[in-house]
């Protein structure tokens, strides 16, 4: 396992991180860690709306919390009678992170995410409460789930501008199926010096098996090629997949999950794994995937000198 810097911080993380979600209990959960753990991996990413799990890894972490980059998020309902129990604003905030920390069995989080953009609380309020929490000790580092480049920006802009911490992460999901931030989120997240931790990498698991009749045409021209590529590299199809979410940026790490250390092993071995260029056009050709514009229209002879100097279309005239 080798390591990287979390955003502009000085915090070390292991290039694959490992999900909770799926944690159903103590038993389950404890060999799956410590398999992640002999392996080097130190990120491990829960939330509170993820059922009983951050119970699961508070109780598997004992003794050993410090040895880990434990992150855990918030935004998500609490209790459907209280209209104030779900949100970004500071009061769900600040009673979702003590929340978060004593079923942790911890006193503070190596990083907090915002969940999701639920648009109704400011990005002002939300990066103010998040910079109380860091100053009071209670998170070390902000990150943000789920929401578009530009609020993104904004807040990391308003945060340089008056002194809070700024979201030093981005969560959002990226796989063969699903290559949406390539065209906003992932260059604006490179721009920011921020970590990509990409979820659902295996599109819930589609791409670690064939096509099923349920699978469209897209689908099956993706996980036909994932398959082909695997079977020539003598790999498995999630370790291609997985290898495949870091090709374009030194930003992404994989977030998966397992149920079981079998299948953490497999993705693990993703790591070593360095596609070919001819693999990586033939799983790139098969999603059709098109940035769109303004990518498309902003393209590189716009800027050749030739051009600029005396030809360039902006100084034609009719």
């Amino acid at each position: 396992m080798r390591y990287r810097l979390f955003g502009p911080t000085g915090l070390r993380v292991s290039e694959l991180f490992l999900g909770a979600m799926r944690f159903q209990s103590v038993a389950q959960a404890r060999p799956i860690v410590d398999r992640y753990a002999d392996a080097g991996g130190n990120m491990i990413d829960t939330a509170d709306a993820y059922g009983a799990s951050e119970d699961i890894v508070g109780e598997v972490l004992a003794g050993r919390r410090d040895r880990f980059v434990l992150a855990s998020k918030y935004t998500l309902s609490r209790d459907s009678t209280d209209i104030n129990a779900t949100g970004n604003h500071r009061k769900n905030l600040r009673l979702a992170l003590e929340s978060s920390l004593r079923r942790l069995r911890t006193d503070y989080l190596d990083v907090y995410w915002v969940h999701y953009w639920e648009r109704h609380t400011p990005i002002e309020e939300t990066l103010r409460a998040l910079d109380d929490a860091v100053r009071a000790g209670q998170i070390l580092y902000a990150g943000i789930s789920d929401a578009p480049a530009w609020l993104v920006a904004r807040g990391n802009t308003l945060a340089e501008w008056r002194d809070w911490s700024g979201f030093a992460g981005l969560q959002v999901p990226y796989s063969l199926l699903q290559r949406d931030i390539e065209r906003e989120l992932l260059p604006m997240a490179e721009a920011f010096g921020m970590t990509v931790a990409a979820w659902a990498p295996l599109a819930h698991g589609k791409l670690s098996k064939p096509a099923g009749p349920e699978a469209d045409d897209h689908e099956r021209a993706v996980l036909d090629a994932v398959q082909q590529v695997a079977k020539e590299l003598d790999v498995t199809p999630s370790q291609v997949a997985l290898a495949w979410t870091r090709v374009h940026s030194r930003a992404v790490h994989p977030l998966v999950g397992a149920n079981s250390p079998e299948q953490l092993a497999d993705n693990l071995a993703a790591i070593d794994l360095d596609l070919p260029p001819d693999a990586v056009r033939r799983l790139e050709s098969a999603t059709a995937f098109e940035l769109g514009f303004p990518h498309s229209f902003i393209t590189p002879d716009l800027l050749d000198p030739d051009r600029i100097e005396g030809r360039s279309i902006w100084n034609q005239t009719a």
